[in-house]
């Protein structure tokens, strides 16, 4: 054991001197190579500050092209964004708070009915939300008139409700029509104006023509990718009120059967 532990140790030994040995050779190439690698390394960091620089948040790039697009026409067209979002949000949520589960409010209205008449099937009515409910409460408050009555009750109600629920899409479809109108004309007035720097300048340049009609193009940009963005918000709430409609006409034709049923019932 101690003439291995002694080898041991011999041999460390001779491995540190070497690498003593090595580190001195190789001590006036290392300075050389560091000279080398900060001349390398300093265009390097100026590519990794150049690409910093290009590399702006998105929000800083939006804030310049928003500049240069003209402030005028630009806060037209983000105003149409904000107004039709804000409109956008109001539908949303009113649409999902009309949403019911059709066919358990017709069988709870059922179920009342059956057992308790037409005030416990209004009671139901009263404590449930969503135009569907509102029609129902409408016809059985109209059912001691007959079923007439109640025929034309639900299909009138029907209609106020279906306006209720369009409410507001005008709006929406005002400022998907009204923002690359404003675009355009922002482009037509940065031509117009790009024209006459090229009259003024006496030259028509390629790059003072292009960079005039890139800042004039910024504003039809940004007006195409508000109406595009409404479009889909408009065309989900089409698409929603299409399938509220549809559940409250074939619920109240349940709705004409079943009264019409508890009323042979009672005869």
């Amino acid at each position: 054991m101690k003439k291995l532990f002694t080898l041991l140790v011999v041999t460390m030994m001779l491995g540190v001197a070497s690498i003593n040995c090595v580190n001195a050779q190789d001590q006036d190439s290392v300075a050389a190579t560091d000279t080398a690698v900060v001349d390398q390394a300093a265009p390097a960091a100026a590519e990794v500050a150049e690409d910093a620089i290009e590399g702006q948040s998105a929000h800083q790039a939006i804030k310049q092209k928003f500049i240069e697009g003209g402030v005028g026409f630009m806060s037209a067209v983000i105003l149409c964004l904000i107004l039709g979002l804000a409109i956008c949000v109001e539908r949303i949520l009113f649409l999902n708070l009309s949403s019911t589960n059709t066919k358990k409010l017709l069988a709870k209205i059922e179920a009342a009915l059956n057992e308790q008449g037409v005030e416990a099937a209004k009671e139901v009515c009263r404590n449930s939300r969503g135009p569907v409910a509102s029609i129902f409460y409408q016809g059985l408050d109209r059912y001691d008139a007959g079923l007439d009555m109640v025929e034309k009750a639900v299909i009138s109600y029907g209609g106020v409700q279906t306006g209720l629920l369009e409410k507001n899409l005008s709006w929406i479809a005002l400022f998907i029509a009204l923002a690359p109108m404003l675009g355009f004309l922002g482009t037509v007035i940065g031509m117009v104006q790009a024209f006459d720097s090229i009259k003024v300048a006496g030259d028509i340049s390629p790059a003072l023509v292009a960079g005039g009609i890139s800042v004039a193009l910024i504003t039809t940009m940004a007006g195409l990718i508000v109406a595009m963005i409404l479009q889909v918000f408009y065309n989900y709430f089409v698409s929603k009120i299409d399938s509220i409609v549809n559940d409250m006409e074939d619920a109240s034709i349940t709705l004409t059967d079943m009264l019409y049923k508890y009323n042979l019932k009672n005869k």
